[in-house]
């Protein structure tokens, strides 16, 4: 990736975006979170590159990826009024759609957009294809983390705030009882992150926020939840309960042993993509 094929991109997005904000308040406010979180996504993925000693020409490529990722979220949105992809359509999907509707990377080469669609296909996936080749596995990869990073801020920040403004878009429309899903908290003691589809409660979805350290891949993003203490902000959210606290122990302990004995992913299997 270039930089001229980026700055292109990026006059794009934000040509592309500003198209969906109107003269209502509480609709603009959807569509700028994520327009920032967006924008959050992509320093956090220079971040990684950066710590990871991704070259130059790597690190614009995931900077693409990371700018295009959720540009489905915006039509999804002004369509849906919802960013559940249950209630509408996978945002992924919606987001490919757009991307090629408006001949985006154009000026892309071959591979570089094999890389970006396919990380963009998959980065809200369940799970990553087998059968993939290793260098698209390490953007689909570096893209999951880079995202969950700014996800867990964004929540943790809504929580906040929650008592002043509430927003059901946010919440997927799950009801705030005291209840949690006995499915979420065993995916915990398996170490695998919980699925959506098993959410029944807002404690659920918050319970599933925290098994995302479980999908995580790179030591510099085992640091940063560490350092921001994303487990604790959640977990302070949480009823307390002898359940609950056993099941978060083993994501503070999935990171802790991540901190200790950093993974071969952090060495990338090749230098420049063309």
């Amino acid at each position: 990736m270039n930089t001229t094929n980026l700055n292109r991109l990026k006059k794009w997005f934000s040509n592309y975006v500003a198209g969906y904000y109107s003269d209502d308040p509480d609709y603009n406010r959807a569509i700028r979170l994520k327009e920032d979180h967006t924008r959050r996504v992509c320093e956090n993925i220079i971040r990684l590159c950066t710590d990871l000693r991704i070259s130059d020409y790597n690190t614009r490529l995931a900077e693409a990826m990371a700018l295009l990722h959720d540009v489905g979220r915006f039509e999804q949105y002004a369509v849906y009024r919802t960013f559940n992809d249950r209630a509408s359509e996978n945002h992924a999907r919606l987001g490919l759609r757009q991307i090629s509707r408006h001949n985006v990377l154009a000026g892309c080469t071959k591979r570089s957009r094999r890389f970006i669609t396919r990380s963009i296909a998959y980065h809200n996936a369940a799970k990553l294809p087998e059968t993939e080749d290793e260098e698209t596995l390490f953007f689909m990869r570096l893209l999951r983390d880079a995202d969950k990073l700014d996800i867990w801020n964004v929540f943790i920040d809504y929580y906040r705030e929650r008592e002043n403004y509430r927003s059901a878009a946010i919440e997927l429309d799950l009801p705030d009882d005291p209840k949690y899903s006995q499915k979420i908290l065993d995916a915990f003691h398996s170490q695998s992150f919980a699925l959506i589809q098993d959410l029944k409660t807002l404690n659920d979805f918050k319970l599933l926020q925290i098994s995302w350290v479980f999908d995580l891949n790179f030591t510099p993003s085992f640091q940063a939840v560490h350092r921001r203490k994303y487990i604790n902000q959640i977990e302070a959210t949480l009823p307390q309960s002898k359940e609950i606290t056993e099941a978060v122990k083993k994501a503070y302990h999935y990171v802790e042993s991540h901190l200790l004995n950093p993974g071969i992913l952090d060495i990338p299997l090749f230098q420049t993509i063309v």
